[in-house]
């Protein structure tokens, strides 16, 4: 049926204007920037439009006296207050648990019954053994790691205890600076320079004792949610090859999950930590920003970007935070906030706590098979916990698009250097994603800085104003096969990543902290995942909650 002609008169106009910004941007990335474009001008058009369009109808007014910085202010100002007498970390022992996690391993080493060699000896050999089907390392370091393991052992039969984590084998994303080594960030598009110092987090890894294994495979430029890396070959699911492997810390549940560590380091920009903790059937911790140092870990987003734990159980994530957490001088954007003792708050912290659910729009609805493990999970929680109820946030697709405008602007003028001197070294997925990011304006960009903090305020008195913490699924799909979310196929980026993040990115650009846990598995056996939500600098809660979610 043809369109009527007033349909018609109103189509034209748009379509002229569509083909005009489609030849706009394609000529504007060179002639602006200096830069071949490798996206499809229409692709490219279309989704600087969505973008544009989003953060226009969201920002509304902004106060003439806002600015960026605020948001960190409010961070601070609006942050859990319940356990802020404890301020410095104070270890108790820790309980055994099956299959053996990062916590049970410590107490072994301390009853001597193991040691950091045969725990890094095991280490090794699995990770040797799935290396070949999952390809989780880019680097194993057997022989670094069983030095760092003699050295540990020597230490403790001096009685020179560091932790629980000391003689524990760990492995981390390869986008954290490690002293002598040239960190690839997945990709052959930037000169690889060895680091002459370790990244503050790995510092405070190093100090607490534990091993590193190697360093970890990631999707391209940390910017991608499926493990696809056309520069070191793809990440698989260590549960299923076939699936995606979550990204872009993709490696990080990848070894986690198939046992060659008991935890790792990634970095969470749009769900970088918690897509990959979900399709593993992990726990992954982005926590709030600027509570865990970025200093020597490679950005997507400065604004954005969260290092932080993946691991077995809740538990074991709170003692990997426990050792990186904190101040630095180094990282201005870092939090100057007491440390509280996670690992020493699981029985406590969550008590008392008021549960609710985040409802979805039709939009942001998830498969059935999602929602019907979901809804299983909010009753468990309901036993333990009492009356969940649920609440709206109609400001989710808003939060989503300002946290996709700051990542796609940040990335873009840091990329833009090596776009411009190596283009076609990178994948055509990470290209595409970060090219529209030339030709965002200014002022949507700082739209979606200025109104930040009073958004993140405006989602405290909404959504959390009678609530402590808030559930939605993490992955609103089934665990996708790798050929399904192919990102190098023609235009296919701008479906696959959006399906995927659409409920773990706003969450980012609101700052706060968030927990993926394990709830369940789908039709195929492959784990789902659910996000739990606090206020600012509440991961000690949400640490407690899973924990006595996972022992009821």
């Amino acid at each position: 049926m043809s369109p009527t002609p007033a349909v018609r008169a109103h189509d034209e106009p748009q379509n002229a204007f569509k083909e005009t910004a489609a030849q706009f941007v394609a000529a504007a990335t060179t002639e602006l920037h200096g830069i071949r474009s490798r996206t499809e001008p229409e692709d490219l058009a279309a989704e600087l439009d969505r973008l544009n369009s989003a953060v226009r109808a969201s920002a509304g007014s902004i106060s003439p006296y806002a600015q960026p910085a605020d948001f960190l202010q409010s961070l601070l100002q609006q942050q859990d207050t319940s356990n802020e007498a404890v301020a410095v970390a104070t270890r108790t022992h820790v309980p055994a648990g099956e299959p053996m996690s990062l916590a049970e391993a410590a107490r072994r080493m301390a009853s001597g019954e193991l040691s950091a060699v045969q725990l890094t000896e095991q280490a090794l050999a699995r990770a040797t053994e799935c290396q070949p089907t999952l390809n989780a390392f880019i680097e194993i370091w057997a022989d670094k790691a069983l030095a760092q393991a003699h050295a540990a052992d020597a230490e403790r039969a001096r009685g020179e205890l560091r932790g629980p984590l000391h003689g524990i084998p760990l492995a981390h994303k390869d986008c954290f600076e490690i002293q002598g080594h040239a960190a690839t960030i997945g990709s052959r598009a930037r000169p690889a320079v060895p680091a002459t110092t370790d990244a503050h987090a790995i510092q405070c890894l190093n100090q607490a004792g534990a091993i590193t294994l190697g360093v970890l495979n990631l999707n391209e430029m940390v910017a991608g949610p499926t493990g696809q890396n056309p520069a070191f070959g793809d990440c698989c699911n260590a549960l299923d090859p076939s699936r995606i492997s979550g990204g872009s810390s993709s490696g990080s549940g990848a070894a986690v999950a198939s046992g060659a560590v008991f935890g790792s380091l990634g970095s969470d920009t749009g769900g970088s930590i918690r897509l990959p903790a979900s399709v593993h059937g992990l726990y992954g911790l982005k926590p709030t920003y600027g509570r865990i140092s970025r200093a020597g870990c490679f950005p997507r987003a400065f604004s954005l970007d969260c290092p932080g734990p993946l691991a077995r159980t809740a538990e074991d994530c709170a003692i990997v935070l426990e050792a990186v957490a904190g101040w630095d001088a180094k990282d201005p954007s870092t939090l100057p906030a007491p440390v509280p003792a996670y690992s020493a708050l699981l029985d406590s912290a969550a008590e008392k706590s008021r549960i609710a659910v985040i409802g979805l729009s039709e939009a942001d609805a998830c498969h059935p098979e999602i929602a019907a493990v979901f809804t299983d999970f909010v009753q468990r929680a309901e036993r333990s916990f009492g009356s969940v109820r649920e609440v709206s946030f109609p400001q989710l697709a808003a939060c989503y698009a300002m946290g996709d405008i700051i990542s796609k602007v940040e990335a873009a003028t840091l990329h833009g250097q090596w776009m411009r001197s190596s283009p076609d070294a990178y994948s055509q997925a990470v290209y595409s994603r970060t090219e529209p990011g030339l030709h965002v304006s200014a002022v949507r960009y700082l739209e979606s800085l200025l109104v930040r903090a009073r958004v993140l305020e405006e989602f405290l008195a909404g959504p959390m104003a009678d609530h402590d913490i808030l559930l939605c699924p993490s992955v609103p799909i089934p665990v996708p096969l790798r050929s399904e979310a192919d990102m190098e196929k023609k235009g296919s980026v701008f479906g696959v990543v959006p399906q995927i993040t659409r409920l773990t990115r706003p969450f980012s650009y609101l700052g706060v902290p968030v927990l993926s846990i394990p709830i369940g598995l789908d039709r195929n056996g492959m784990p789902v995942g659910a996000q739990v939500i606090g206020r600012p600098l509440s991961e000690a809660r949400l640490l407690a909650f899973a924990h006595q979610m996972s022992r009821a």
